[in-house]
């Protein structure tokens, strides 16, 4: 059969431009592509190899021996070379330097620290989202979900109140990207430089006058006489302000999109909000936030029949993996209640399974949960919504909301 007799199917070769903002409007129709025509998939231009499967992208995460994360995670080249831990932290490290710092940081970023701001979450939650409601109409991204998840970060991390909206500006900036350039841009670079400026003031203060905040424990963490140093301390923050505030935001935002989109679906969980926990595990398979990750291959690697030489660039792309239908039946389907949890490639696998995971999921629910909790039914007005341009998170800037409050 040629591909000529295959409906839908296109005669022009399969292409995977990370920076092309027609596929961040829906890189599925990629995706499904790469993982039929070519799942070991190699760029020129770019420069890097792609990995689409699901069977693939879990033995990539695994495999964290012959690819390595010394590197980065980033296509963009600004961000890749083997200074990328200085922002990206354990992200950009290989064992056994990748595990003495996560060791390390897990000292002071603990479940119990975690599980201890349930409370607070839930206020910040109602902080936010009932004035939004009062209204009836809003736009859920600046006024909602762009709030919380940096408010979290900050309380953890112990930033002042008065500070935390020009951060959350500034860890916008550093994940956009610019159409038509295929790296960082300068907004991004100048942002990122001024988070680490301000991270490093805030460990200066904590080491003259420690408090009970994340900061002072990553500054105390200790494990056989070994510590933290300042500027591994400002790259972990630099990476939870980017990865952890971030991909929540995007975790939100895109619940509420695919809710709107599929009204049954929702009506689920409007009729049922125990049942939120299966509403944010779709939504972190059909449309996740953190899309691809990159690698570099550390010695020749095979994938199916194809060898990928050492010093190569390898993404694997996690938003592909989700929606692979050799695992997950109707893949193409947003279906709440799903059992997919253990299958998921969201966040990640391996040694580098995401420190945040718990995190994200704990925010999702108590968030989502007060909504459904708050409302009879909610649309988004998608001719109005604005994407998030990003080479890996994807998501929205803007996304206006019609809510119907319950009444008691």
């Amino acid at each position: 059969m040629t591909a000529a007799s295959i409906p839908g199917a296109s005669l022009d070769p399969v292409t995977l431009n990370p920076y092309d903002y027609d596929f961040h409007e829906d890189p599925y129709v990629t995706y499904r592509r790469l993982r039929e025509e070519a799942p070991v998939y190699y760029n020129p231009e770019l420069d890097f190899w792609a990995l689409s499967r699901h069977e693939d992208v879990v033995a990539a995460f695994r495999d964290n021996t012959r690819l390595s994360s010394a590197n980065g995670v980033s296509l963009d080249p600004a961000a890749y070379g083997p200074k990328a831990y200085k922002t990206m932290s354990f992200l950009a490290l290989d064992d056994p330097r990748h595990m003495r710092m996560r060791q390390l940081v897990s000292r002071g970023f603990t479940p119990r620290r975690v599980n201890e701001l349930h409370g607070r979450i839930e206020e910040l939650t109602t902080q936010y989202l009932d004035p939004a409601l009062a209204s009836g109409e809003f736009d859920w991204i600046p006024e909602f979900a762009g709030k919380l998840p940096m408010d979290v970060i900050s309380e953890l991390m112990g930033v002042p109140e008065t500070d935390r909206s020009e951060l959350r500006r500034l860890a916008d900036l550093v994940v956009h990207r610019e159409e038509g350039v295929l790296d960082v841009p300068q907004a991004a670079m100048e942002a990122s430089l001024y988070l680490v400026g301000y991270y490093a003031d805030m460990i200066a203060e904590r080491r003259k006058k420690p408090v009970d905040d994340l900061t002072s424990a990553l500054l105390e963490a200790e494990i056989d006489g070994d510590r933290l140093t300042d500027d591994e301390i400002i790259a972990f923050m630099f990476l939870m302000v980017v990865a952890g505030n971030e991909t929540t935001t995007k975790l939100l935002g895109n619940a509420l999109y695919w809710g709107s989109r599929f009204p049954d679906e929702a009506r689920k969980v409007l009729g049922d909000p125990s049942r939120v926990s299966e509403w944010v595990e779709e939504t972190l398979r059909y449309d996740t936030s953190s899309q691809m990750v990159a690698r570099t291959a550390a010695v020749d690697v095979t994938f199916r029949d194809t060898t990928i030489s050492a010093g190569d660039k390898v993404l694997i792309l996690i938003g592909s993996a989700n929606r692979d239908p050799a695992v997950f039946e109707d893949a193409d389907e947003y279906r709440i209640g799903r059992d997919s949890s253990n299958k998921l490639a969201s966040f990640g696998g391996g040694t580098h399974f995401c420190l945040g995971a718990h995190m994200a999921r704990l925010e999702a629910k108590i968030a989502l949960t007060q909504l459904v909790e708050k409302v009879e039914s909610f649309e988004v007005d998608e001719k109005n919504c604005v994407r998030v341009h990003s080479t890996n998170v994807r998501g929205f800037a803007s996304l206006p909301l019609k809510v119907q409050v319950r009444h008691a």
